[in-house]
């Protein structure tokens, strides 16, 4: 999936860590500043004396050069966050496979109600339907009666028969817009449905798997592994496993984040329709415009744009029952983020 492989992990203080870990630093400075300051006069006589002095520039130094080391230098910020995550994890869920199986949840509880949703919609253009039906009838209707009124001389009656079938005509023009409007969402909300459901097997999948991968390197990678593999400049294996479940975990949150937008967008789109007295507000229609013209979305990707295109193989069938496209042997779309 093309905007899973663009997806960047985030950065150690965009995680809510780093929010704690900056907190902790910015403590520490001030710290240090106001500590400097007290002990200035202190360093000042130490200064004076020259073995004092010696050791005060050896240990300066050494500072120094494990500040230009990068290896200590990565060693040191290693320490660091694993000390500020683990603060962090005390009072917020930053575990990435935790974090996926609350998501779960909410997948489940979002597809329930999409397919309500789904259920509903199917319904009001059943029922729009059958008003578009039931006006070209009248039209027909009308036209015939005003065609015996102008061959019998009934002016009156011609003219009042032309333009009631001339009002319905209009109106379907507007409920055959809106009908094809409905279109677009009902296939959109099936796409989005068959997609979450996608998305569902393979985090249930990733969770099963990857719990029992992450207590096999947590028991062969310790931290002073994980140290030792910094300090020789070697990629450690634990840190990318969680980088890789962490990108997961924020996949996953900004699908449901669109799941639910759209939804959202769909339920007031809905509301906006009276089909009892044929109305609708252009405010429902506005939006959903709006979202068709929106950049890619990361649940439909490329079938955005030919599910909002109106074309004669795009007509939907209210007949036909929703059917999953996963098929038998289907890989999972997050296999490729744990080649490490």
């Amino acid at each position: 999936m093309d905007t899973l492989n663009e997806l960047k992990p985030k950065s150690f203080w965009e995680k809510p860590e780093g929010k704690t870990g900056f907190l902790f630093a910015a403590g520490a400075l001030g710290a240090l500043g106001f500590g400097l300051y007290k002990i200035l006069p202190f360093l000042i006589a130490i200064a004076s004396n020259t073995l004092y002095l010696a050791g005060l520039l050896m240990a300066l130094g050494a500072l120094i050069y494990m500040i230009l080391d990068p290896k200590v230098r990565n060693l040191v910020f290693y320490m660091y966050k694993s000390v500020m995550r683990w603060i962090t994890g005390l009072f917020v869920q930053i575990d990435p496979i935790g974090i996926l199986e609350t998501y779960i949840g909410e997948l489940r509880t979002n597809l329930a109600k999409m397919d309500k949703q789904i259920g509903l919609l199917r319904g009001q253009m059943r029922k729009l339907k059958d008003i578009i039906d039931q006006n070209q009838r009248e039209i027909k209707n009308n036209i015939s009666l005003a065609n015996q009124a102008k061959q019998t001389e009934k002016d009156a009656m011609m003219i009042l028969k032309t333009r009631k079938a001339g009002r319905l005509q209009e109106s379907n023009m507007r409920l055959e817009d809106l009908y094809k409007k409905m279109e677009i969402l009902y296939r959109v909300l099936g796409k989005m449905f068959d997609s979450s459901e996608i998305l569902l097997e393979d985090v249930i999948d990733q969770v099963q798997v990857k719990k029992q991968e992450r207590e096999a390197i947590r028991a062969s990678h310790s931290a002073m592994k994980s140290a030792m593999n910094i300090l020789s400049g070697n990629s450690d294996k634990r840190y990318l496993f969680d980088q890789a479940m962490e990108a997961i975990a924020d996949d996953v949150s900004m699908k449901i984040g669109e799941m639910e937008r759209f939804m959202d967008l769909s339920s007031n789109f809905m509301d906006s329709i009276d089909l009892q007295n044929g109305v609708f507000e252009e405010e429902g229609l506005k939006m959903l415009d709006k979202w068709e013209k929106e950049g890619v979305s990361l649940l439909l990707g490329k079938d955005k744009d030919l599910l909002v295109s109106d074309t004669a193989t795009n007509k939907v069938d209210l007949d036909a029952p929703l059917t999953s496209s996963k098929t038998a042997g289907q890989t999972n779309q997050y296999g490729d983020l744990f080649k490490f």
